[in-house]
């Protein structure tokens, strides 16, 4: 049969004192079971306290971690209000130049010349910091599109510029003028469709303007000929030359060296017969001095 109670003693160390403790087999059950309800809680408050210690650590790195992130977006909003007072400044610059250059007026979708505070609120997410630079990159790429035909154009400017003649082909005194005149070998009145300009056989002639040699040969009444096609419908005659120093399909550069004076072809003396051409037709070289 099983105990019903147990007994328990206890001799203290130097006595010869016996303590006898009897306690039933039930209540030692009790007491038992009391103690584990009390190591569970422990443990489960151990365990609960470890939890909560780990959730504080885990909440401080995040709000670290979230003021590092609003920094960085302070910065950014920061950052990116400087590129759109760029932006304003670029807007009024290319609608400055357009006004000069009589160009049209750019896309209505680009970003417009204006100025104001921030659009950007320090509370805006990444989600939206991000929808606002990818608006930012099409102004830029709407801008630079404008930017691309202002240079276009400039570029076409100077090179007309460069294609249009202008100034004397040559040192020396003007005896004849554009226009009817009569002709020194018929004696009646007849077109002389440019300028002759008299100097000493030799005397270098230059061209007037940026070109490629059409022709550099011996041409009836013209006598020894350099003809330069400019673009843009300009074209300019050189003739009555002694020496030609050029040859066909030659690019010339304003000023450059191409003939020297002579009396060649129908002349009646040394001079060099100067004429300018736009889209085929003479027109004054006064125009163009």
């Amino acid at each position: 049969m099983s105990a019903k109670k147990f007994t328990f003693l206890i001799i203290p160390e130097g006595s010869h004192q016996v303590r006898r403790f009897n306690i039933k087999r039930s209540l030692l059950k009790t007491y038992l079971a009391g103690v584990a309800l009390i190591l569970i809680g422990l443990a489960a408050m151990t365990v609960d306290y470890v939890t909560s210690e780990l959730d504080q650590a885990e909440f401080t790195r995040l709000q670290i971690e979230n003021r590092a992130q609003r920094n960085e977006l302070q910065r950014l909003v920061a950052g990116l209000e400087d590129v759109q007072k760029e932006m304003r400044l670029m807007a009024q610059t290319d609608a400055k130049v357009r006004i000069l250059a009589d160009l049209s007026k750019p896309k209505p979708d680009a970003m417009a010349g204006i100025g104001g505070p921030a659009e950007i609120d320090e509370n805006d997410s990444f989600a939206q910091l991000q929808t606002r630079i990818d608006q930012m990159r099409r102004d830029i790429d709407l801008r630079r599109e404008s930017q691309e035909e202002i240079q276009g154009f400039l570029n076409d400017q100077r090179s007309m510029v460069g294609a249009k003649p202008d100034g004397w082909p040559v040192k020396g005194w003007l005896t004849s003028n554009f226009g009817m005149r009569k002709s020194p070998f018929t004696g009646k009145r007849k077109m002389h469709e440019g300028y002759d300009i008299a100097a000493r056989t030799g005397t270098p002639v230059f061209v007037t303007a940026d070109g490629v040699v059409s022709k550099a040969e011996t041409v009836p009444g013209y006598g020894k000929l350099v003809v330069i096609e400019h673009g843009y419908g300009y074209r300019s005659y050189y003739g009555h030359n002694s020496k030609l120093f050029v040859r066909a399909g030659q690019r010339v550069t304003r000023g450059e060296k191409i003939a020297a004076v002579g009396n060649t072809g129908r002349s009646t003396g040394s001079h060099v017969h100067y004429e300018i051409r736009r889209n085929g037709v003479p027109v004054n070289p006064k125009s163009f001095l």
